[in-house]
């Protein structure tokens, strides 16, 4: 696939970029100030590419810069709305050339914790991840040189770009800056943050505190997949969604049979805003998730052993939907004003 190989021969071009070249600021760049709740760790950041407010401010420019795509109609916030937690409203988003993508563009609240990009962990940072859909063929179907060239000398890009990395705008400089804004959509601002971490009893109704009991107990047992405090543990996981794949999931990239039908396990943050679901965005509510999961799922080799069948009431299953709607941010992800 052409996307595929450009997207190869950009990873060593970029890897080969010297980062000792010298910087051209006038004085010292002022850091981003990330704001946190005060219960939640510090994301990680590389130690070459530290939250500065010219890198991040230049990277929500570019994020929302629709000639980022080929036609110069499709920016990253297409596909990642700001209003749905940064994700998308369809199954399977489509590209420039109005075809389909791979997968369900997911939410990207807490991607800065993610130990792997993507629905299958193919790719290791979110400064490689952003060479991805823009070569893609079936998304923005582009050349991040040609992107570089077409907004060198334009402004805000002009300055950002020497403000936060000391050089023009190039891929390295893309990359970075797209990859610090990404950074900075921080979720942690539900009412279930203020209940389970600030103490507030009354931020939760009764039945939102009965479906958290359902939810992390031992009927559904769903925080030994959605636990922590993104509510995920990463892993990656067949929930038995069919009998025969036609994505074969973490397999793509190890090759390993045994990965087949498996795909990272979502965050459940803001997941009331983030329909449709699963990795194909076949499930188009939330009750048909729970469903699904309470049915155990359909027989396959390497489904999970944690896939196994819980009856629910009607009142726990209504239970269990009112707190996964509690896990909405009652603020935006985006803290760039």
């Amino acid at each position: 696939m052409k996307g595929r190989l450009a997207i190869a021969l950009l990873v060593v071009g970029l890897a080969g970029c010297r980062k000792d070249e010298p910087l051209l600021q006038d004085g010292p760049v002022e850091p981003f100030m990330l704001d946190l709740p005060a219960w939640m760790p510090a994301p990680p950041v590389p130690a070459d590419n530290p939250l500065t407010r010219p890198s991040v401010e230049l990277g929500r420019h570019l994020f929302f810069e629709p000639r980022l795509s080929r036609t110069g109609t499709l920016s990253c916030a297409g596909c990642h709305f700001t209003d749905r937690a940064f994700s998308d409203t369809v199954a399977l988003s489509l590209g420039v050339a109005q075809q389909p993508g791979l997968r369900n563009s997911p939410t990207l609240a807490n991607v800065a914790y993610h130990p792997a990009l993507f629905r299958d962990g193919g790719v290791p940072t979110l400064e490689l991840q952003v060479l991805a859909p823009i070569h893609d063929d079936l998304e923005m179907d582009h050349s991040i040189l040609t992107v570089a060239d077409e907004l060198r000398d334009e402004e805000p890009y002009r300055s950002l770009s020497q403000q936060a990395y000391g050089r023009p705008l190039d891929p390295y400089v893309i990359t970075r800056a797209i990859a610090n804004y990404e950074r900075t959509l921080i979720s942690g601002w539900s009412r279930f943050d203020r209940y389970m971490y600030q103490g507030e009893a009354s931020a939760l109704t009764e039945s939102e505190v009965r479906g958290w009991e359902l939810f992390s107990g031992p009927v559904a047992g769903c925080t030994a997949c959605h636990g922590g405090f993104d509510l995920s543990d990463h892993s990656f996981r067949n929930v038995g969604q069919y009998s025969t794949y036609t994505d074969p999931g973490r397999a793509r990239i190890s090759l390993d049979p045994a990965d087949e039908g498996k795909f990272k396990v979502p965050t459940l943050r803001n997941i009331a805003l983030t329909a449709p679901y699963m990795h194909d965005g076949a499930m188009a509510t939330l009750g048909e998730v729970v469903d699904h999961f309470a049915s155990g799922g359909v027989a396959h080799p390497n489904k999970d052993p944690l896939m196994t069948p819980f009856t629910l009431t009607a009142q726990e299953r209504a239970d269990l939907l009112a707190f996964l709607n509690a896990l909405t941010d009652e603020r935006s992800l985006d803290q760039v004003p």
